[in-house]
């Protein structure tokens, strides 16, 4: 499949004078290809296309989108091996790893399909007329429908299953909304291809041109324009929060205020309870190293904090773990700035004389890699320093060591909104998990229990979400089935003739959707 650095709106493909580089991760060298800085006009015109196309997507029947979703997971895998080796490229990552990610990304597109044939996202509701009763009660109606165009940020640390057809694409397209995702700089190509073969099923469906366009850009300006523009009608983005801060300020300042769904920043804790230490510290050291340094930390669930109670078996820990950090050799990093601040997070916290170094990896002469750190410091210090509880974005975690369990209840406490919290324990410690465990439904969208948080299932009970400022909103999840939600509205239809009602809500059921009559529920036929 060809990859020329085109901008892709709708079926036209712009080529512009201002442009950058495609760059390799391992090298930082550019890799030849120079890809379009699409501009302010770009915006406008994907947009107006997309805006065009909202009415007649968003009235596809159910089975229509379901099969144009498993066409686009078709088209993906039909991409082949280039896809895969434009990634690795680009991003630094090794095939296995891009595979899996192609595997997941097409395994979205597969799921919303089946969601949309179940027809539960729909949440038909009817409330018949009762004439008899004082007052009467009218007909109503209700149901769900698609906001309208959405605007989708690729993420850096996931260029297929968070960027071009990842899951924010897969869920809004699933809602009924086309799409205007703006390419991440660090993967373009990646992205053109993924692109290219959205398109490709678009026009083979017949469907309007409007339902996806892409933009590839290193400017900000680029971002915010996208926000600004009135006919977008919710964002999807996965990044810094500084990014995500900056692109919700613009939707707020709009004339039509819209929701952002961020995913910005979370350092994902690790509780130790004492009984899970006594029987397992070595272990745990272990596959706490093997979470923290999984695709270089760059996942957004990698363990950034670790919480135990002061004493000899959290000692038998920290060893465990240095070890398991010093036989680790440095991975690449995905872009040289992402490395950059990654060595300044590090910097900062070796140069905290409240925090020391328990380890750090391999050192490497080869720009751009990931040199895993451990430090530690005491509950106190941790709650006395802000800093200390933010993100470094890559292998590096604190070890807050608490005097007792009401020490570490003050650190949890004390702790911003996160993506995860996971437990260890035994079932000595049943008491203090009892007692952690509403807490931590307050701090995070994701609690788990003697496992490891970087394994993120998408699956209809996942929530990869949390409270701010793991997410700029707390309700909402991008991944799961749960995701297709932040793309709808509800709308209630009161005594309309049956001859102008949505099908979804017409009496004879043309989809076969199960609905909620009179507070029953029907299941399909």
């Amino acid at each position: 499949m060809l990859i020329d650095g085109s901008i892709l709106i709708g079926r036209r493909s712009v080529r512009r004078d201002q442009s950058f580089q495609a760059i390799e991760a391992a090298t930082g060298k550019s890799l030849g290809q120079a890809f379009g800085e699409a501009s302010a006009e770009d915006v406008a015109e994907a947009c107006a296309l997309a805006d065009t196309a909202f009415t007649a997507f968003s009235n596809l029947p159910p089975e229509a989108r379901a099969s144009f979703l498993e066409a686009l997971a078709d088209a993906i895998v039909a991409i082949g091996d280039v896809l895969i080796m434009t990634a690795m490229s680009e991003t630094g990552l090794p095939r296995a790893r891009l595979e899996g990610e192609r595997g997941r990304t097409c395994g979205q597109l597969r799921m919303f399909a089946t969601e949309l044939r179940k027809g539960e996202w729909l949440d038909v509701t009817i409330d018949p007329v009762r004439p008899e009763r004082v007052p009467p009660r009218g007909d109503l109606r209700r149901m769900n429908v698609a906001l309208g165009p959405v605007a989708v940020f690729g993420a850096s640390n996931f260029p297929l299953a968070f960027s071009v057809a990842g899951g924010d694409t897969a869920s809004a397209l699933a809602a009924g909304c086309p799409v205007v995702v703006k390419g991440h700089p660090a993967h373009p190509g990646t992205g053109e291809l993924v692109a290219r073969a959205i398109l490709s099923v678009v026009d083979a469906r017949g469907l309007a041109e409007g339902v996806f366009s892409f933009l590839p850009g290193t400017s900000n300006d680029l971002g915010a324009a996208l926000v600004a523009d009135p006919r977008i009608k919710a964002v999807g983005f996965t990044g810094s929060r500084a990014g995500g801060l900056a692109l919700a300020a613009v939707a707020a300042a709009r004339d039509q205020p819209i929701p952002v769904y961020a995913e910005m920043s979370s350092i994902n804790p690790v509780i130790l309870l004492p009984g899970a230490l006594a029987s397992d510290a070595e272990a745990l050291g272990s596959g706490f190293v093997g979470s923290l340094t999984l695709g270089a930390g760059q996942f957004c669930t990698n363990p950034g904090v670790v919480i135990a109670i002061d004493g000899p078996d959290l000692d038998r820990f920290a060893t465990a773990a240095a070890e398991a950090i010093a036989g680790i050799e440095p991975p690449v990093m995905l872009t040289s700035g992402i490395h950059s601040s990654y060595c300044s997070g590090v910097a900062a916290l070796e140069t905290n004389p409240a925090v020391r170094v328990i380890a750090r990896g391999q050192a490497m002469p080869v720009a751009a890699r990931c040199v895993a750190a451990l430090f530690e410091t005491a509950a106190a210090d941790f709650l006395a320093d802000g800093t200390l509880g933010q993100e470094v974005f890559g292998a590096a975690s604190v070890l807050v060591r608490c005097a007792d369990f009401k020490a570490m209840a003050r650190v949890v406490a004390g702790l911003e909104g996160q993506l995860t919290a996971t437990v260890h324990m035994s079932a000595a410690d049943s008491d203090a998990a009892a007692i952690l465990m509403p807490l931590l439904r307050t701090k995070a969208g994701r609690v788990l229990a003697n496992g490891w948080p970087t394994g993120v299932e998408v699956c209809p009970a996942m929530v990869h979400g949390g409270p701010f400022p793991s997410t700029s909103d707390g309700r909402s999840t991008s991944v799961g089935t749960l995701a297709i939600g932040r793309f709808l509205r509800p709308v209630c239809y009161q005594d309309i003739p049956e001859t102008l009602l949505p099908a979804a809500l017409q009496t004879i059921n043309p989809w076969n959707l199960p609905r909620t009559i009179d507070g029953r529920r029907e299941v399909q036929r």
